[in-house]
């Protein structure tokens, strides 16, 4: 599994040198970005990256989410009905892992059915990744407040795992102070293979990156293979690629997806040419705003 990089930017347009540069740095299959200020009628791009966000409802640029996920990787946006400030992808890293990034608002009434209602959407295996502005002595926190205690319960009840260690996440700038507002939390099927570090550069935001990463570097995936598609042969190409009734209909849907990428990853190389290629990407893309 490739890193999964989750911050607070505190501004997205403010911080597009910044998210280019982690990018580039940790080449991560998905960044999660909270309090990204995007209003509505705002459009971001990142070159090489699919992009799924929640803006505030308001049409004002305050809060925000947004998960950013590497076209490298097949990838699939979950729909959650939910009033919280969330968004999820599945995406396909050897397995579907779902990603999802959540943002709660310090001074927000969070219910804890919301929560559930949020967590019994997202199928499993799956990390969940965000500023939840909880203080908790279980994430690193020197103490445990009424949302750190709100945010315990959660993870308590649904049978949940915290991949934090003693790094702080978040310095406040009056005091000059640290502090751990971010728990990173996954279910019990991802614990053994994840790890967690904090990025040591704050990169001008009041919140440090955080970095999930295999606990084994061995078996860190290496990006896919590039087909080179003006030399397949499409007729073998669809003569393998046939999805039957029977992939489908005899498992849950995990194993359906799973079934189908196989059987199109196995016809893909079957007919197609693998190479590699090298390009110069220009990151970000200015916003536009009408």
């Amino acid at each position: 599994m490739v890193p999964l990089v989750s911050w607070n930017c505190r501004g997205i347009w403010s911080k597009l040198v910044d998210v280019k540069a982690l990018v580039n740095s940790s080449h991560p299959v998905c960044v999660a970005l909270q309090e990204t200020f995007l209003k509505p009628n705002a459009h971001l791009k990142l070159c090489g990256y699919n992009c799924v966000r929640k803006d505030n409802v308001a049409g004002i640029s305050s809060g925000g989410v947004c998960l950013l996920t590497s076209n490298l990787y097949p990838s699939t946006t979950l729909n959650l009905h939910i009033s919280l400030q969330a968004v999820a992808v599945q995406v396909h890293i050897k397995t579907l892992v779902t990603v999802c990034c959540i943002y709660l608002p310090p001074n927000d009434a969070i219910s804890q059915n919301g929560l559930k209602i949020l967590v019994d959407q997202l199928p499993i295996p799956f990390v969940l990744l965000g500023d939840f502005n909880s203080h908790g002595t279980l994430w690193g926190s020197e103490s445990t407040n009424s949302r750190g205690r709100q945010i315990e319960q959660f993870i308590s009840d649904n049978c949940l795992y915290l991949l934090n260690n003693d790094e702080k996440t978040y310095f406040h700038e009056p005091t000059r102070t640290f502090h751990t507002l971010d728990p990173a939390i996954c279910s019990p099927e991802q614990l053994p293979f994840l790890k967690f570090k904090v990025e040591g550069d704050l990169n001008n935001s009041d919140h440090f990156p955080l970095i999930i990463y295999p606990a084994d570097n061995s078996s860190m995936t290496q990006s896919p293979p590039t087909y080179v598609f003006h030399r397949a042969d499409w007729s073998v190409f669809t003569r393998l690629a046939s999805i039957t009734e029977a992939m489908i209909s005899s498992c849950n849907i995990s194993d359906a997806v799973q079934n189908v990428i196989d059987c199109i990853i196995r016809a893909a190389d079957a007919s197609t040419p693998q190479g590699h290629i090298f390009f110069r990407c220009d990151g970000i893309h200015d916003p536009e705003v009408p």
